[in-house]
């Protein structure tokens, strides 16, 4: 069996697109066309790869596929930039965490997209869910708390962020005024990130306090989420990005207790590529040199 370098190609437009209409746009073609393309596809394979849903929907076999047709539009672009073509553009979908996102990992991609003909295609997630997108092909490369490599992937060290319990002082004293007691957390609100959020729940359970207790703000932003905690909002873990410069004005105050480490790893596709490559290496790089040890 043959796999069509441009079917697949045209399934991965559909599904960073969201429908066949919009991918259509893309491919300058009918959506007609596509529709014919994804069934002579289906037909090639043997599997049904996509759920004409709004928006469509990858099926567990179509995983395969789109990662095929972005591998092979990375080689594609390597070996035209080494041709010399002043056209060799490539988009880069990647996946982060949303406080590395905020805080230090635009700064490297930056520096390659001045130097370089790429685009990103950033896709936020929890860390410990980012892994499952290159497993799925959605992405090239990804920030995770996973130190064991995906399937076809290989795992470099970055380092810890490190997360402290803070409060405003006029929190600490409308709700905290005799310490972070037991009884004072449980009752006493708290902002998370959103429902899968556990930062909070781990501080709280390191200190023998059940993770569900007290009423909870849900902030799904970085940048919102501080502002939050930083206006009172409730008390909250954040990195020391986010954090150093309010604890040294006052404006925020350590709850004390243990911190919460998360430690972070650079997963990218098994492919020799010198531009994928050459991410890696900025991303690498920064972390290190912002990450603790």
């Amino acid at each position: 069996m043959n796999l069509s370098a441009d079917l697949a190609r045209t399934l991965a437009t559909v599904i960073d697109e969201g429908s066949l209409d919009a991918a259509a746009r893309r491919l300058h073609v009918t959506p007609s066309a596509v529709s014919q393309r994804i069934r002579a596809l289906e037909e090639q394979v043997g599997r049904v790869l996509l759920v004409r849903a709004k928006p469509v929907r990858p099926t567990d076999a179509a995983h395969a596929v789109v990662r095929y047709a972005r591998q092979l539009a990375l080689l594609e672009h390597d070996a035209l930039a080494e041709l010399g073509s002043e056209h060799a553009q490539v988009t880069i979908p990647l996946a982060v965490n949303a406080d590395s996102l905020a805080t230090w990992f635009l700064a490297p991609l930056a520096r390659l997209s001045a130097s370089r003909s790429v685009v990103f295609d950033l896709h936020r997630d929890d860390q410990d869910f980012t892994a499952s997108l290159l497993e799925a092909g959605t992405v090239m490369g990804a920030v995770t708390s996973r130190s064991q490599p995906v399937a076809g992937c290989r795992v470099i060290a970055l380092g810890t962020m490190r997360y402290e319990a803070v409060a405003t002082p006029a929190f600490i004293s409308r709700w905290l005024s005799d310490g972070p007691t037991d009884a004072a957390l449980a009752a006493a609100p708290r902002v998370d990130f959103d429902r899968r959020d556990d930062l909070q729940r781990q501080w709280l359970e390191g200190r023998g306090v059940a993770g569900d207790s007290g009423p909870r703000h849900y902030v799904p932003a970085s940048h919102d989420f501080a502002v939050a905690v930083r206006t009172g909002f409730g008390w909250g873990l954040l990195p020391g990005f986010q954090s150093a410069e309010a604890l040294a004005s006052g404006e925020l105050v350590r709850l004390g207790g243990a911190p919460v480490d998360v430690p972070l790893y650079w997963q990218q596709w098994n492919l020799r590529s010198a531009l994928l490559d050459a991410v890696a290496e900025e991303v690498v790089a920064e972390g290190r040199r912002v990450l603790a040890g």
